[in-house]
């Protein structure tokens, strides 16, 4: 399966490609087309965000930005697999790890999509805070609607008759939570992906603080009431 025609798929018939994850047809293709798909589009969205500061940036967080979506895949992929069997379902890991690679290609996707906007920015305000701000809300964005594809996923493959549905409604929404959390703290740990304009370039930098204790302070340089680096 072509890897662009497989993102038509995801976002056109989106029913048919659950119910083929359900019967588990070709999933090896359906996972590779993605893998290389949501790849290449971080990729592209990482070196957007890092021309902000200099070539090496833009090289570095075109490199760290499918990695930190990935490996959070990884680290989240068994949980979502053990509450489903807890809660009676009968889906595989390869089932599981297929539907949230969809979170994962259809999130790509849509910050790809904003790669223009995030560019106009770029090129139209030095604020450095802000454009951290803005790439936070692009990201919100782009995955709480990738999570909703999982959602929409879920219900497609779990329509076979298994009992607790309910439950494992409950059990996907913990799943995005926790899967919001050991992101961020990914993003965290990967850090920098915008480089500060003041400070040289950085492949990592140490760790300390946290990711929304970070936030908050970029939102009070921005109205004004302190300075953050």
């Amino acid at each position: 399966m072509k890897n662009l025609a497989i993102i038509e798929t995801i976002l056109r018939n989106r029913r048919l490609f659950f119910a083929e994850i359900r019967e588990a047809v070709e999933l090896g293709p359906k996972m590779r087309a993605m893998l290389v798909s949501s790849v290449a589009f971080f990729a592209l969205y990482g070196a957007v965000m890092g021309s902000t500061h200099s070539l090496w940036q833009t090289l570095s967080s075109a490199a760290k930005l499918p990695i930190l979506f990935l490996a959070t895949l990884v680290v989240c992929s068994p949980t979502l697999y053990f509450f489903n069997l807890i809660f009676g379902s009968n889906q595989s890991l390869t089932q599981n790890f297929a539907l949230i690679l969809t979170v994962i290609t259809v999130t790509s996707v849509l910050l790809l999509s904003f790669a223009p906007i995030v560019l106009f920015f770029l090129l139209t305000t030095s604020h450095y805070q802000f454009f951290k701000l803005l790439n936070v809300g692009v990201f919100t964005v782009a995955g709480g609607v990738g999570v909703r594809f999982l959602s929409q996923g879920m219900r497609v493959v779990s329509s076979s008759g298994d009992e607790g549905t309910k439950a494992r409604r409950n059990v996907v929404r913990l799943w995005i939570l926790i899967y919001a959390f050991v992101g961020s703290q990914m993003a965290w740990t990967l850090r920098p992906f915008i480089g500060a304009p003041s400070m040289e370039f950085e492949l990592f930098r140490q760790l300390g603080g946290n990711f929304y204790a970070n936030i908050f302070a970029s939102i009070g340089e921005i109205l004004g009431f302190f300075t953050v680096r």
